[in-house]
């Protein structure tokens, strides 16, 4: 499939993947935001950080007085929450209102939330278009206060999600913020830990599974082409799209690290604002708007029968981990690896159409490769 790239008011037309294009565009005369710029052809730069409203001499001893005010009492709430009350069966009310207390405290009081379908002022009848156990939740990535939120939410199960990979990890809330600081991986260090997400549902169907299909975080200005790891859901299942924007946005963090300016950014402001829609849920069939139905198969006997109506050919379902899906799945050390069918596909571009329409932004051609390959070019600029 042919890329458009403009370089310099050239349009350029390549075969070339993204990523390949991206190092070659490299020059020292660009900048980071033009180099962006022409490796998307458009003037969308999701793993730009967003910079931070410079803070007046006047404004600054107020800044200085919130943080210290706050810092103490985050990390109290913190120390409680990830060291006691994940592990000791206490309460759900308590985790609750533990984890609003992370998030108002830094100023995150006023969050906007719409449901698709239902009215504004309404949300108390929005049980039937509202993420409830036994779904998922497939979630924009751009800051450690996705998790905190969704948790304070949801108390879902949350996941690691690798690009070409249908199996997703299972990982804790702490892990989840703290992915947010971390650099993109591009394969699982230990595969055995993938599970697929029809056997996570299966075994907690009192748990929501909350997914981020990007698998990597963004600035919040873009959706980029999201993983399979949806395609490894039950056809029965909810998914539901969800996308978290912020206002200021400099709390997103689309470059790994910057433990300290981001806590500072967060502690500082008086106020954050967050807006969450939700979407109506799809499923992982054909129809995407109803759930699968099993048709039961007649039975084939003698010259008549067909290996591939075997349980063990039929939809590329693989016994061990309870995946159905249309294809041939390979099971590689824990992991599934396969070419994306047209009909999968769809689903894929489905939810991230609905994730793009419920940030009010666009979806972009740069996937992970291209984020490791800006990071390179981040790190030798920053030096």
């Amino acid at each position: 499939m042919a890329h458009q790239f403009r370089d310099k008011g050239m349009l350029i037309i390549s075969t070339s993947p993204p990523h390949v294009l991206f190092k070659n565009l490299v020059s020292p005369d660009l900048t980071l935001q033009q180099l962006t710029i022409n490796a998307t052809g458009t003037a969308i730069a999701p793993f730009l950080p967003v910079p931070s409203t410079p803070a007046s001499a006047v404004w600054l001893p107020v800044y200085v007085f919130l943080f210290c005010v706050r810092l103490p009492f985050v990390i109290a709430l913190g120390l409680l929450y990830f060291l006691v009350l994940e592990w000791v069966p206490v309460g759900r009310r308590l985790k609750y209102g533990v984890l609003w207390l992370m998030a108002g405290i830094p100023g995150v009081w006023w969050v906007d939330l719409q449901v698709d379908g239902v009215k504004r002022g309404q949300l108390n009848l929005a049980n039937n278009y509202y993420p409830k156990a036994g779904s998922i939740i497939a979630s924009s990535f751009t800051s450690p206060l996705d998790p905190i939120y969704l948790a304070g939410i949801f108390q879902p199960i949350f996941t690691r999600s690798y690009p070409h990979h249908r199996y997703v990890e299972r990982i804790t809330l702490f892990r989840a913020i703290r992915l947010a600081f971390s650099p993109p991986a591009l394969t699982p260090q230990d595969p055995s830990k993938l599970v697929s997400l029809k056997q996570l549902t299966d075994e907690n169907p009192n748990k929501i599974i909350c997914v981020f299909p990007e698998t990597t975080t963004t600035n919040g200005r873009g959706i980029l082409p999201l993983c399979p790891s949806l395609l490894s859901a039950d056809g029965k299942t909810k998914i539901y799209p969800v996308n978290l924007r912020y206002t200021p946005q400099d709390v997103t963090t689309p470059v790994p690290g910057g433990y300290v300016g981001w806590i500072w950014g967060l502690l500082s402001k008086p106020t954050h604002q967050m807006r969450v829609r939700i979407a109506s849920r799809v499923y992982n069939s054909s129809s995407q708007d109803r759930p699968e139905h099993e048709k039961p198969a007649e039975k084939a006997s003698g010259y008549e029968a067909n290996i591939f109506d075997q349980p063990e050919f039929r939809n590329g379902a693989s016994g061990k981990h309870g995946e159905g899906g249309d294809g041939m799945h390979v099971d590689v050390g824990g992991t599934v690896s396969e070419e994306v069918s047209e009909q999968e596909q769809q689903l894929l571009d489905r939810v991230a159409e609905d994730l793009a329409r419920l940030g009010r932004v666009k979806r972009v051609g740069l996937g992970v490769e291209d984020k490791v390959a800006f990071l390179k070019i981040w790190g030798s600029k920053k030096r």
